[in-house]
């Protein structure tokens, strides 16, 4: 299964954490440079530094592969909702 998380908290990188070690593939993206980095460390070259709500950012990510499942485990609800539109469409 291959899945894109939208946002690198404690709720999207645990769930992020979790379908690795499950086994899928991950694209975990991340919009705070120092997070980012942080999660780099972990995550390696399955993290993505950018806006989520942004259409180039979710093709960098595999959108148009599509993906089995995306996430949108930002800290705002205004944008989750957007990415998930972004998503579906």
């Amino acid at each position: 299964m291959y899945a894109i998380v939208a946002g690198g908290g404690k709720v999207g990188a645990n769930v992020a954490r979790s379908l690795l070690d499950m086994g899928h593939e991950v694209t975990l993206i991340e919009q705070r440079p120092f997070r980012y980095e942080q999660l780099e460390d972990e995550f390696e070259h399955q993290v993505l530094l950018g806006d989520a709500t942004e259409l180039h950012v979710l093709e960098r990510a595999g959108i148009e592969r599509p993906p089995d499942l995306v996430l949108a485990a930002t800290g705002d609800d205004e944008d989750n909702l957007i990415i998930c539109q972004i998503a579906s469409e």
